[in-house]
């Protein structure tokens, strides 16, 4: 039996595993607004302080780091009996903040998450990039064993219970915890659809329909930045994503959304293989077909065979490169973003950051799609380890001699080029992973990609002391992940694999191939005759 999808359903298919991302981008990036610490200052008497009451109240502190100019402390303030300054203590008043980009109110306002509590802001940053790492493993796991659409409907009702609960938080610990539920659920959301897509499409159209995914992410994460302007509550703005999914549920009604056709071919799900297959049928009318491969019959239906996956050497091999990969280009991208302040000690915009991560973004995904289909997947992600490597090395051996127009074109073109491969490497994964662990095996790169943004709460929480020496790790590990990608094979325009048997199969190309002479030899006659 042979499956087919029309035209006109598969891109109505592929449009509706596309939408969701817009608002899950409100949930998945709104992290650097809901932390975003404004100046600050203890709180006086009186309702705008003038200068000079700042002045006389507050001690002045050095820079912290080499190049900063001193400031007036955020933390302490004088302590005046009779008139008179006595001592210096930390602030008993609160604090009044100078809120000049972002929301208006976030929960480092809301909450006082300044100085003896500021450490609370990249435990709530762990907390939350573990909770989409648990969501990946866990709810990929989900998705080979239950199905795409269970673990897709699923993930969606956590999303909008937990992004419910998010919204009213009343305190710091509870905040943390529901933030860490939510992201699981959303990378579920976020996971489920990306192999589905994938799923859904032919191999000529598997780049073109991901990056219209990927950009629909980075209009939702301009979308973020707009409403967060003029929504100005962080508990209005996570609201405004947890709502919208809501209506996804609908997916769950029969015919809207069905289930994976490749993981059907797996399961033992056979009714609902037969009643995809009526619906297919009702549908020839249109000239386009999307086909699959024939169903085994039942008692041959491949099923995990764990002993057989541990002795899949070249699918681990494959996974431990791609890994390798996607964890160095995932964790470095945060040091081309505040390298400048690291160096220069002089911060940009929080505008001008997030605008310029989220339009290399955008532009990653044009870069690939005009590349990847011409010049195929693995010789683009070798360019693009390349160009992160390269950016590196030249700003950290140069960087006493970099002019600061320089600095941030090497700094725009590591960002461009690190996320480039962070993204090249989830579609490279579910292109050559097999569909009985594909869920899984994408679930476990993109893991490995948040252990990698781990290194950046956690150099927040020291004030970035050390950052050269970080930077140096991961650019030597950009190198050696330069010389691991040569190892894997191109997966560009043919089909995905279906069981462990046809994952083993994906194989790097020999370097070099035993000239084969294919002229017969002539025959000699024989002097005797």
């Amino acid at each position: 039996m042979v499956l087919a999808l029309g035209r006109k359903k598969q891109r109505l298919l592929i449009a509706l595993s596309i939408l969701p991302n817009l608002f899950l981008a409100f949930l998945l990036s709104s992290d650097p607004l809901l932390t975003l610490a404004s100046p600050h200052h203890c709180h006086l008497p009186g309702t705008t302080p003038t200068p000079e009451l700042l002045n006389a109240s507050l001690p002045w502190e050095k820079g912290e780091r080499e190049g900063e100019s001193g400031r007036l402390s955020p933390c302490k303030q004088y302590l005046f009996v009779n008139g008179t300054r006595s001592d210096v203590v930390v602030c008993e008043a609160g604090w009044d903040y100078n809120v000049t980009e972002g929301l208006r109110k976030n929960i480092v306002t809301e909450w006082d998450l300044v100085c003896a509590q500021y450490w609370l802001v990249p435990v709530e940053e762990v907390c939350f990039i573990l909770g989409i790492l648990t969501g990946c493993l866990g709810l990929g796991y989900a998705a080979d064993r239950l199905g795409r659409l269970k673990t897709l409907l699923t993930s969606l009702t956590l999303s909008v219970i937990f992004g419910t609960l998010v919204c009213v938080s009343p305190s710091p610990p509870i905040f943390i915890a529901m933030r860490f539920c939510l992201a699981a659920a959303s990378a579920g959301v976020y996971l489920s659809l990306y192999i589905t897509r994938l799923e859904l499409c032919d191999p000529s159209l598997r780049l073109v329909v991901t990056m219209l995914a990927g950009l629909t992410t980075v209009a939702g994460e301009l979308l973020l930045l707009g409403v967060a302007i003029g929504c100005h509550s962080w508990r209005g703005l996570l609201g405004t994503g947890a709502a919208p999914l809501s209506l996804f549920l609908c997916y769950g009604i029969p015919g809207v959304f069905p289930e994976s056709p490749r993981w059907l071919l797996l399961s033992e799900r056979t009714s609902d293989m037969n009643s995809f297959s009526e619906r297919s049928e009702r549908q020839r009318e249109d000239d386009g077909f999307t086909e699959l491969e024939s169903e085994p019959p039942p008692s041959h239906r491949p099923r995990l065979s764990f002993p057989e996956l541990l002795h899949s050497r070249n699918i681990w091999k494959n996974m431990c490169v791609l890994g390798f990969t996607s964890f160095i280009s995932h964790g470095i991208s945060h040091c081309y973003s505040s390298f400048r302040g690291d160096v220069r000690g002089t911060t940009p915009s929080f505008y001008w950051t997030y605008l310029l991560s989220v339009c290399a973004g955008g532009g990653a995904w044009l870069l690939l799609w005009a590349t990847v289909d011409r010049c195929g997947r693995r010789g683009i992600l070798l360019l693009a380890m390349t160009m992160t490597g390269l950016a590196s090395l030249i700003l950290l051996g140069l960087m006493e001699y970099l002019s600061e127009s320089a600095i941030t074109v090497f700094s725009v073109m590591g960002l461009f080029s690190s996320q480039a491969a962070a993204s090249l490497c989830i579609l490279f994964t579910a292109e050559i992973m097999p569909t009985i662990i594909r869920g899984s095996g994408v679930g476990a790169i993109l893991a490995l990609g948040c252990v990698g943004r781990l290194s950046s709460p956690l150099m927040d929480l020291r004030n970035h002391y050390g950052y050269f020496l970080h930077h140096v790790v991961y650019s030597s590990l950009a190198l050696l992940a330069v010389l691991s990608i040569l190892l894997l094979p191109e997966s560009k325009r043919k089909p995905l694999p279906q069981t462990l048997a046809d994952g083993e199969q994906y194989r790097r190309p020999p370097l070099s191939r035993r000239r084969r002479d294919n002229v017969p030899l002539l025959a000699t006659p024989n002097p005797e005759t």
